[in-house]
């Protein structure tokens, strides 16, 4: 099996666990009696520590070593993950969502992509580039799917076995737990040429690099902030507070978005060939948005379901063209710094949402977060073409 398969198996496997988890994690914490506020600052927590391990991998994974990192970074979010799964107070599962960079978003955005998105470009040519990072969303997305699906388990354990629904509710988390202790058994397939020539002596980035980081981490900043009012968690809150659905609607819902989101990279890999990156991650995006802000405002759930399934065929189509985009427009050399500084950016911001979201929610409107959200993603979209539109990746030049 080739690294690039390996880097496939292990993203498919650990979104199985972030599907799952930004599902069921919301009602979770619901279930053991923390407030929406409370459980924003949880989710949020995860999404800090998670920020924080990119920062490490960003700095350290070319002189630890990628395969160990990745190994690594596994372990301790099954470990973070099994004490939220049988914790119960909320400061000890703050801690371990923490530690554990626990994933409410219902998206792998983990340190994991930092080092396997260095990693993939030199797996193939310039021209298969994209293509490339759109199978690797794909299988990701796909496994998002079927987390979602698996979320419905704890209303199965329920109906087949009598069991308490927090109880449930605990064994379906720890089993999304277990799902990262198999990613790390994945990551031991990795062969010694995902390491770099000379991982302790990192050379400076250019002058260029660091302008076109500079420029493209602050738009993502604005984008990732609206999308951390978005995690997973929170939706499916809104969805259950709003319109009175649990995990078995809930779990069909996401799996269905899911599956939406997998189809779209395809879409982006073949629009982006014909308009080019930034126009499709532009074009796509904002169109996403408004089908978000109409949700706020659905009468009843069928019409906020098939408004967000909508919504979720479009929103994903610039996640690979952007990462696409970011690795051919720096050296080779340079492609894990840039990873983990534009990830960073992202997560870090992410972080920060969920905190005002769950604010938002308790002390505004339920429907606050999704406006508010929409508004900034629109914002994000029209100035990053403002920025980008002039500056072409090789295939396009």
């Amino acid at each position: 099996m080739t690294d690039r398969r390996i880097l496939y198996a292990a993203a498919f496997v650990r979104a199985l666990a972030t599907g799952m988890v930004g599902v069921i994690a919301g009602l979770y914490l619901a279930r053991l009696g923390l407030s929406p506020a409370t459980s924003g600052l949880v989710i949020g927590g995860g999404l800090a520590g998670a920020a924080l391990a990119t920062l490490f991998a960003m700095l350290y994974s070319d002189r630890i070593g990628r395969r160990r990192f990745l190994i690594t970074l596994s372990l301790v979010g099954a470990a973070g993950g099994a004490v939220v799964a049988l914790g119960s107070g909320a400061a000890i599962i703050a801690a371990a969502a923490f530690i554990g960079m626990l994933n409410g978003m219902g998206r792998d955005r983990g340190a994991a992509l930092v080092i396997e998105q260095a990693i993939l470009p030199a797996t193939v040519s310039d021209a298969e580039r994209t293509r490339a990072f759109a199978w690797y969303n794909v299988l990701q997305d796909a496994g998002h799917a079927f987390g979602s699906l698996l979320a419905a388990a704890p209303a199965l354990l329920r109906a087949g076995f009598g069991m308490d629904e927090l109880k449930a509710l605990r064994i379906a988390m720890l089993f999304a737990a277990l799902l990262s202790l198999a990613a790390a058994a994945v990551y031991l397939r990795l062969t010694r040429t995902v390491e770099p020539v000379d991982g302790a002596r990192r050379p400076p980035l250019s002058p260029q690099t660091r302008r076109t980081l500079w420029k493209i981490s602050s738009l993502f900043t604005l984008d990732s902030l609206g999308g951390g009012f978005l995690t997973a968690s929170l939706v499916s809150f809104f969805f259950f507070k709003r319109f009175g659905v649990d995990e078995a609607v809930l779990g069909p819902l996401f799996f269905a978005a899911r599956l939406l989101n997998a189809l779209s990279h395809l879409g982006a890999a073949w629009l982006a060939r014909r308009i080019g990156l930034v126009n499709t991650m532009v074009f796509t995006h904002i169109p996403s948005s408004v089908l978000l802000a109409s949700v706020a405002i659905a009468p009843n759930f069928a019409v906020a379901a098939v408004l967000f399934l909508l919504r979720e065929g479009l929103v994903e189509m610039d996640v690979p063209t952007r990462q696409s985009y970011v690795m051919a427009v720096v050296r080779p050399e340079e492609r894990t710094v840039a990873s983990g500084v534009t990830h960073l950016v992202r997560v870090g911001s992410w972080a920060v949402g969920p905190p005002f979201a769950g604010l938002f929610m308790q002390g505004l409107s339920l429907a606050s977060p999704l406006v508010v959200a929409a508004a900034m993603k629109i914002g994000y979209d029209v100035l990053l073409y403002a920025a980008f539109r002039k500056l072409k990746p090789p295939e396009e030049a």
